[in-house]
């Protein structure tokens, strides 16, 4: 049996059991598909991240759910840096990251702050059911009718799709009752990773919008913080057209994770060079566990000790 470092880093917080855990694995080289799922239904977090050697860029990353791969993942690529920047690994200034979506940018700032460039954003104004996403989300139809006329549900990425979906009140989201079975469905037939329900109500005035996002398609109930869904929703604001964007600051704060007991700040900027534009989103992050985890022999079925 092999040993490899690992470490959960609870990222877009500086508050240890907060924010959103990520696994980290930084020597991830020769670790099979198997082992890496392995891993991962050990640590047993929304997503753990695989850093290994590139050719294309100053590391690459993959990244696993407890049951599958997927292609791109905020919250697990800021506590990656952050983890590495804590390590001596990393100094302040720009990286790049090899990702099943494209090499990305990254930034650290001085204070410890990750900034991950994203994919090219897309976004695609959806009709939909409310009658049947109310019955999704365990809410009443008129809480998503209520905004939904002036700002429609969308399908938006910046490399991993989402449903976005506003809701009127604050009170509405934290009251969600999900159908996880519904939410796959609908998550499957709009081709993305879940569903990302905001409203402009937040807690905080500093606060640009209040977010929960499902994601039972790819393994995860309800994530507490997300950045690639804030991403998402930030390109989004950025083409809806409505009025309701038209006083947006060029850097939006996304609170999430606090009907969880696991508050998140999300931040995200949009760039723009060379006639196109691309969303940033950063955070901090602190490490809760540090130590090393034994790897099953590739393709074994045997469940790991941490």
């Amino acid at each position: 049996m092999q040993t490899r470092s690992m470490a959960l880093v609870d990222a877009f917080t500086t508050d240890p059991l907060s924010g959103n855990a990520a696994g980290v694995v930084p020597d991830a080289d020769d670790l099979s598909d198997a082992q890496c799922r392995a891993i991962a239904r050990e640590l047993a977090v929304s997503e753990t991240a695989f850093l290994s050697a590139s050719t294309d860029a100053d590391r690459q990353v993959r990244y696993f759910t407890p049951t599958q791969e997927i292609d791109l993942c905020g919250h697990a690529t800021v506590a990656a840096h952050a983890f590495l920047h804590d390590e001596g690994e990393l100094g302040d200034g720009s990286h790049s990251l090899e990702t099943a979506v494209g090499v990305l940018d990254i930034e650290i700032d001085k204070d410890g702050t990750v900034w991950m460039t994203q994919e090219t954003p897309t976004v695609e104004q959806q009709e939909i059911d409310y009658d049947r996403l109310a019955g999704a989300l365990g809410c009443e139809v008129s809480t998503l009718q209520d905004v939904g006329a002036d700002i429609p549900v969308a399908r938006a990425s910046t490399g991993l799709p989402v449903l976005v979906v506003p809701i009127n009140f604050l009170e509405s989201l934290g009251g969600l009752q999900p159908d996880l079975g519904a939410i796959e469905a609908l998550s499957e037939e709009f081709d993305v990773a879940g569903i990302y329900v905001f409203t402009f109500d937040t807690l905080s005035a500093d606060s640009t919008a209040h977010g929960r996002f499902f994601a039972p398609a790819v393994g995860v109930d309800e994530d507490p913080v997300t950045g690639t869904a804030s991403g998402a929703c930030a390109a989004y604001f950025h083409t809806a057209g409505s009025a309701a964007f038209d006083d947006l600051d060029d850097e939006l704060v996304f609170e999430q994770g606090d009907f969880l007991d696991r508050a998140g700040r999300v931040r995200t900027r949009v760039d723009h060079a060379n006639g196109s534009w691309r969303v940033r989103v950063g955070g901090q992050a602190v490490r809760t566990v540090d130590g090393t985890i034994t790897v099953p022999e590739d393709e074994a079925d045997d469940i790991i000790e941490a």
